[in-house]
């Protein structure tokens, strides 16, 4: 008996609400998944009519989702989780089934089995086919599957362009193909969600394909690189783009290690058209393998890692760094005092600043700060890396902390800095985008309210100290505010979750890789 077919509506949540500033229209177009689009893919392959959605906080949600599904597939990042849940509740409500997958799904998938029929981790074809086969309700807790491993290899531009075009032309001028020459992380970083997913290179031929096809499909294109360290296999990229990409034809954006990024590597990167590289410092004392910097820390780690930025930025117009502020290894002053001479030292790089987060069960640390009892409830709307740190430090007050992470963010967001940093940086392009960073100051402006919260909202200070589990009204509405008409859809009890649902499922049920065909059946 031939299967039905479905109408599938994928939705990608770049962002967890309404935009407005000027970075975000320039760039959220440009930061649109490569799995939804894969799924995309796959389900017409599969037989089924797709619509797909990718949401950059410009559009109207409420109406773009409207319109038959029999099978809603949602990407999300947690800080759009409240976005996912009020949209799946909506679908559920008209008698679709409902699908998660993507780094929420991931991250938490106790908590998001209360609101999907499906949670994905790990996700291939295979299993979007047993999904899609069975595409039954599984309520009021959800299936939560996934494949053995990563694919082997995924849909490359050419199959994924019905996606990206529609996308691209939101942009309204860089636009930013999105593509990937490897899955998995090679290094062991504790908090981080790749850690934990061996690396896994696909196949160059692929590559090749891709860099051919979008040559002919538009005028000097952009590329994003999403893997997580870009050039573990550095040579065989640098050969495929060698073979296939004259000489300043395409330009390319990759998060990288330090530890890749050697002269004759920048060389290379220089000559084949490389204009943004995204290298991880993290900290001052940990990390040592990303950064090159070996069993160096403190001031001898600045001055290595700032020297090496600085040889970068000779080859490469556009350095971010990125840093993690409130790691178990950071005490007193000193890794702020640090970063800041760090920024004064290599004046051309733009900083970003992450509070640290233990993202459910991304990563093995996580465990272990569960059962210590430091991971607080926050919302996960608020879990960006910016808006809210979800563990409590572990050397510092949290007003402590907040007056080093304001003192920190204010030095390197003032006027001084942006205008040193434009006169630092190469090319037009790259200084007016790191000022249209900059000159919004919104994080500067959230960190000052919390801080001001903590002297003076009792309710804040003792959820932050774990002393309570009530949301405090702060809180809640800004979220309110933020979903706009999904609010009245958001189910009861989705503003807070378990933070340790983690450590609660290993201890009364083991982990187990059953074969996705039965998990699905049974």
């Amino acid at each position: 008996m031939s299967m039905r077919r479905l109408r599938v509506t994928i939705l990608d949540l770049v962002t967890k609400g309404p935009s407005k500033n000027t970075f975000a229209r320039v760039m959220h177009p440009n930061m649109a998944s490569i799995m939804p689009q894969v799924v995309g893919v796959w389900c017409e392959e599969l037989g089924h009519t797709v619509r797909y959605i990718c949401y950059t906080g410009f559009e109207d949600l409420s109406h773009e989702i409207m319109g038959e599904t029999d099978l809603l597939f949602v990407g999300a990042f947690s800080r759009a989780a409240q976005t996912a849940y009020a949209v799946s509740n909506l679908f559920r409500s008209r008698g679709a089934i409902t699908v998660l997958g993507g780094p929420h799904a991931r991250c938490y998938p106790q908590d998001a089995a209360r609101y999907f029929d499906y949670v994905l981790g790990l996700t291939d074809k295979t299993l979007i086919d047993d999904v899609i086969r069975e595409c039954a309700p599984h309520r009021p807790m959800g299936l939560q599957l996934h494949a053995a491993r990563q694919p082997h290899m995924l849909p490359g531009v050419k199959e994924r362009w019905k996606f990206i075009e529609p996308t691209l032309a939101k942009a309204p001028f860089l636009k930013i193909v999105p593509m990937i020459g490897s899955m998995g992380c090679p290094y062991t970083c504790s908090f981080c969600i790749d850690s934990v997913v061996a690396y896994q290179p696909l196949a160059f031929e692929q590559i090749r394909e891709d860099l051919v096809f979008l040559q002919r499909k538009l005028p000097n294109p952009w590329v994003g690189w999403h893997d997580p360290i870009f050039g573990v296999r550095f040579d065989e990229y640098m050969n495929v783009i060698d073979e296939v990409v004259p000489k300043g034809n395409v330009s390319f954006i990759a998060e990288s290690s330090l530890s890749l990024l050697s002269e004759p590597h920048l060389k290379a990167l220089r000559r084949n058209g490389f204009k943004a590289i995204l290298p991880g410092i993290e900290s001052w004392f940990s990390n040592g393998d990303k950064s090159k910097t070996g069993p160096k820390t403190g001031d001898e780690k600045v001055r290595q890692v700032s020297d090496h930025i600085n040889t970068i930025l000779r080859y490469i117009p556009y350095v971010q760094t990125n840093f993690i502020l409130g790691l178990d290894t950071d005490q007193g002053e000193e890794p702020f005092a640090l970063t800041k001479k760090f920024l004064d030292l290599s004046p051309g790089a733009y900083p970003t600043f992450s509070l640290f987060t233990a993202f459910g069960q991304a990563a093995p640390l996580n465990k272990e700060l569960q059962e210590t009892n430091r991971v607080l409830p926050i919302p996960f709307y608020f879990l960006d890396n910016k808006r809210a740190m979800n563990v409590r430090p572990k050397h510092y007050t949290w007003p402590e902390f907040y007056d080093h992470v304001l003192d920190l963010t204010g030095y390197a967001l003032s006027w001084p800095r942006i205008l040193r940093r434009a006169q630092a940086n190469r090319g037009m392009g790259t200084k007016i985008l790191n000022v249209v960073r900059a000159v919004p100051a919104s994080r500067l402006r959230w960190d000052l309210k919390v801080r001001s919260w903590l002297d003076s909202d009792t309710t804040v200070r003792n959820f932050l100290e774990g002393e309570s589990t009530i949301l405090p009204r702060v809180y809640e509405r800004r979220i309110q505010k933020s979903l706009g008409s999904l609010w009245s859809a958001l189910p009861l009890g989705a503003l807070m979750h378990d933070q340790n649902a983690y450590l609660n499922a290993s201890r009364t049920m083991p982990l187990m890789d059953l074969p996705v065909r039965s998990a699905v059946q049974s």
